[in-house]
């Protein structure tokens, strides 16, 4: 039986200090350090719907931040490993990543780290082996919505990435790791395969709701060896668990 570790990051810069960013020496590192240790990378899909035995890694991306295409991409070329980008697909159109969450940069000396990378971008990552997923048009709180925003945000957002990057769409990510048993279900019914959650445990519910570890500015060495290691993996599958069940971004 495989046993499979989702890491969840967003941005990736040398010099932002929000909380939604790691830097690229930070990346390398736990990268590196997943590999030495014998786990295999993978993209979402793959570690969700057929992963290799053994242990599987994978890395993804929440936002498709600009970042990611300039500082990350080619660190985890070097060690081999195809990622996955979730994109809202507003954000990358617009080319500015913009809610409740980011909002707060934009009159700052970092507002430039709010820029999204391109269709262009995208494909060509899809290009190199890259996974490419949705993460709705204008990252809402997926919970908060009716039937009818479900529908737009979901299903809407994924024929846009099928649209522009002239490939079917088999992933979404949830915006602040926000779902429950019904917007998984319209997620299924929209036509994907699997669900990127973060949820409070790693117990997944589902491949419509599937936990990530998330990695932010503050998980450092230390931090990040705890959070992959099977004890604390262990304890978070556990009842005695609890945890805040949103993402920053």
């Amino acid at each position: 039986m495989a046993d499979v570790v989702v890491l969840c990051y967003h941005a990736v810069s040398g010099s932002w200090d929000a909380e939604l960013s790691v830097t690229p020496a930070m990346l390398e590192r736990q990268v590196a350090f997943m590999i030495g240790r014998g786990w295999t990378p993978v993209t979402f899909s793959r570690a969700v719907l057929d992963p290799p035995a053994g242990r599987a890694f994978a890395v993804t991306f929440d936002d498709a931040f600009a970042s990611v295409r300039t500082n990350a991409a080619p660190i985890l070329a070097g060690q081999g490993v195809p990622a996955t980008v979730f994109a809202p697909t507003v954000g990358v159109s617009s080319g500015r990543l913009l809610w409740d969450g980011t909002d707060h940069w934009v009159d700052t000396p970092h507002a430039s780290e709010l820029a999204a990378m391109s269709w262009t971008d995208l494909g060509e990552l899809a290009d190199s082996g890259w996974e490419i997923g949705s993460h709705t048009r204008t990252h809402p709180r997926l919970t908060k919505l009716g039937d009818a925003g479900l529908a737009e945000e979901l299903h809407g957002s994924r024929e846009e990435c099928a649209r522009h990057l002239g490939r079917p769409v088999a992933a979404i990510a949830y915006p602040y790791g926000d779902v429950d048993e019904r917007v998984a279900g319209f997620a299924a019914r929209s036509g994907y395969a699997a669900g990127a959650a973060l949820s409070s445990g790693l117990h997944p519910l589902g491949p419509h709701r599937y936990p990530r570890i998330g990695i932010y500015h503050v998980d450092e060495w230390w931090r990040f060896r705890l959070k992959a290691s099977r004890p604390m993996r262990a304890l978070r599958r556990s009842p005695l668990w609890k945890a805040p069940a949103s993402s920053p971004a």
